[in-house]
């Protein structure tokens, strides 16, 4: 596949400079074609046997499609709508308190740091936003004390595009840790083995439809069923108790209706070998074009496929004249920062769009 008939492939392109998959990924005419088309056997018998049994091997099909996209077996994927999704599965089944702690760190999403807040552990906070990426490891790791009962952290850093060094901090910390994969899988490669949990977005970097995701569980057995679903349970007793679904299919929360199904393993199935090689190379030729203009460009080289840099005005308004004029970004609130996602179908002449249309402002 040549870069000119990946990027064909989304017809938003031909209007817009997209920028922003780091929302939401832009979708791919097969992709949408695949969700019309599974979404017409709705008109069928729904509720039938043979229904249910098939939206039971489509969810195992997924599950393995998720599981190569971050190297590890399909046993131990969980379906997700979301990576909130996935970290509040994970936050809520390891049943902290109030004597427990939970590191994490001041560039989180609240998809993360919402289930951190709520689970009623004390949350100590690494400051790594406004340092330099060299420094994260050991502000992180500063933190963890012999109370901390995870470590709850981002691959790739919504706000900056810094990717955290996980491999390094799994190895410095006992506690587990939960990865939010969020900004990573889909957009630099991932092995997510190592880690005991890491979360997966459909509808970003994977271009998939939403809600679509998934949740990695290392050892299924050593998390708490907290909120079951009918999928968390191979039988039941009329009050309630229940014998697990087998290793991860447990934590399932979510009916993921099966266009979504198709939709993301179609998006899946159409990704270029060399997206993560594009992506890296026309994400470094965003920050330079962007320093090279004067912007005060916070991301770092060589990290994720996120470029942020500071907006002396109202990031919301320059965002919005940017959007008028076909270019889509994103403005990060209460930070000052405007944000651009690269991803492998990004053109020079995108860049060019977002180059002049910050200049004209």
């Amino acid at each position: 596949m040549t870069f000119e008939e990946a990027r064909a492939a989304f017809p938003v392109l031909a209007r817009y400079a997209y920028m922003n998959a780091g929302s939401v990924g832009p979708m791919a005419r097969q992709t949408y074609d695949a969700v019309a088309d599974a979404e017409r056997e709705e008109l069928g018998p729904r509720g039938s046997h043979p229904a249910f049994e098939r939206i039971i091997e489509q969810r195992d099909g997924l599950r393995e499609v998720v599981a190569g996209q971050i190297g590890v077996d399909a046993e131990n994927v969980s379906l997700a709508t979301s990576t909130s999704e996935g970290c509040r599965v994970v936050v809520a089944g390891l049943g902290l308190g109030p004597e427990d702690e939970i590191v994490t760190t001041d560039a989180e999403h609240f998809g993360l740091l919402g289930p951190v807040h709520a689970s009623g552990a004390r949350v100590r906070v690494a400051r790594v936003r406004n340092r330099p990426a060299a420094q994260a490891l050991d502000a992180i790791v500063a933190e963890v004390g012999p109370r901390t009962r995870l470590v709850a952290i981002s691959h790739v850093l919504w706000i900056t595009g810094h990717v955290l060094p996980i491999e390094a901090l799994n190895e410095a910390v006992s506690a587990p840790l939960l990865v939010d994969g969020a900004q990573s899988v889909g957009a630099i490669p991932v092995n997510a083995e190592p880690f005991d949990f890491y979360t997966v977005s459909g509808q970003k970097w994977l271009c998939g439809p939403s809600p679509t995701g998934g949740l990695y569980v290392r050892d299924p057995d050593r998390l708490r069923v907290a909120a079951p679903s009918y999928f968390a349970q191979r039988s039941h007793q009329g009050d309630g108790s229940f014998v697990p679904s087998d290793a991860a299919r447990r934590f399932d929360r979510s009916w993921i209706p099966a266009a979504y199904i198709a939709g993301l393993e179609a998006a899946i199935a159409a990704v270029p070998d060399w997206r993560f090689e594009r992506s890296r190379e026309v994400t470094e030729r965003c920050r330079e074009r962007l320093v090279e203009e004067g912007y005060d460009v916070v991301t770092e080289p060589g990290h994720g496929n996120l470029v942020s840099w500071r907006w002396e005005g109202d990031t919301k308004e320059v965002v919005q004249r940017l959007y008028e004029e076909g270019v889509v970004v994103r403005d990060l609130p209460g930070t000052g920062l405007i944000r651009a996602s690269c991803g492998y179908w990004t053109s020079d002449e995108d860049i060019d769009r977002l180059v002049r249309g910050l200049v004209e402002d």
